[in-house]
């Protein structure tokens, strides 16, 4: 990706106003934490690459368009310069740094500041074995009169796609920066709706499983889905009030035109945080189940051990009678009375196995 140039580019580019010479975006080389810096008249995107004070100054000059410029994980020093630039609260920009922000909504003075929690699917080969199912990052954004400003954490939250299709929209840039914030809403939104269809299989997998005749799904595996889902729920959940006060006229920095849009985020997301609350109480159901599943399982286990205890107690009991040495003992001496004995244990042994067996105990 583009980016900003260097302290030293920026002096050769004012040594140039110094000589008169007219100020161009040249194609300069951005900085790593700068992902795309741009700048919108009119929907059109403007071509060559800026920095973020030429981008604004320029904008300003106009007295239309606006800037759109995307971070990825800047520190305090990389952050501090946009800030300074756009006029951005201390308060939001230390929140903006932060990659552990609850999704939100704050306005200070003219600038709106919102967080977002992504989420992304990991790949695995199977719910009942896998580790981790769901990664979540972090997107915050400063909303202006006339930018932008995006800060993301984590890898799996970019925005390129996203601001690629928006640059075909010349008519939805046309809206304004408003414009934006709806679509990183919507795009947000709808990873959350593409998750919730993909864990739906999984536990449908799980349900499977737990049912099946000697399944082996334990209930920490379910507590592991029940946490992953707990983790997209918090990312969920609070993002309702947000989006419903940016569809209720919580700021004039949104139009009307945008406002509308609002809306259909919120309803994707009402059914989302659905999908989220059923996900929830079907897992508990899942562990009451397997947890039961345990519980019978041992009884049977239980009931199979007693009832061989029981049959070898008839043997060891008469073994132990007779084992005691006495003189003068029924059948010690007799020449059958050990056929007998015998006779009596086999026979007591299989008339308890059958009764354990008519009574499914063993």
């Amino acid at each position: 990706m583009p980016a900003i140039p260097s302290l030293g580019g920026l002096r050769g580019r004012g040594d140039d106003r110094a000589k008169g010479t007219p100020v161009r975006a040249l194609p300069v080389p951005l900085s790593a934490y700068v992902v795309d810096c741009a700048v919108y008249v009119d929907g059109r995107r403007l071509p060559g690459r800026w920095t973020h004070s030429e981008a604004i100054k320029e904008v300003r000059k106009r007295h239309e368009g606006f800037v759109w410029i995307g971070l990825h994980e800047p520190d305090a020093e990389q952050i501090q310069g946009v800030a300074d630039t756009f006029g951005l609260h201390e308060l939001a920009v230390e929140d903006a740094l932060e990659a552990h922000q609850r999704p939100k909504l704050e306005r200070y003075d003219d600038t709106l500041f919102m967080v977002f929690k992504t989420v992304r699917y990991v790949e695995h080969e199977s719910p009942t074995t896998a580790n981790e199912i769901v990664e979540t990052g972090e997107l915050m954004l400063f909303l202006g009169r006339d930018f932008v400003v995006t800060v993301r954490h984590g890898n799996h939250s970019g925005l390129a796609r996203l601001r690629r299709e928006l640059d075909e929209d010349q008519e939805r840039l046309a809206l304004g920066p408003a414009a934006v914030v709806h679509a990183i809403a919507d795009h947000v939104v709808d990873h959350y709706l593409e998750v919730t269809t993909r864990i739906e299989s999984d536990i449908d997998e799980i349900e499977a499983q737990v049912f099946a005749p000697r399944s082996q799904v334990s209930a920490e595996q379910i507590y592991l889905m029940k946490r992953e889902v707990l983790e997209l729920r918090r990312a969920v959940l609070p993002l309702a009030t947000p989006v419903q006060r940016l569809s209720e006229g919580y700021t004039r920095l949104v139009p009307d035109e945008v406002r509308s849009y609002f809306r259909d985020v919120a309803d994707h997301l009402a059914t989302v945080s659905e999908r989220v609350a059923a996900f929830d109480e079907l897992l508990s159901t899942l562990v009451d189940a397997t947890v039961a599943k345990i519980s019978l399982q041992q009884n049977t286990d239980m009931r199979k051990i007693t009832a061989w205890a029981a049959i070898i107690t008839v043997p060891t009991m008469i073994a132990g009678i007779y084992g005691m040495n006495f003189d003068f003992m029924p059948e010690l001496h007799w020449k059958f009375g050990y056929p007998l004995i015998f006779g009596v244990i086999v026979t007591i042994c299989l008339m308890l196995y059958r009764i354990f067996r008519k009574n499914d105990w063993l």
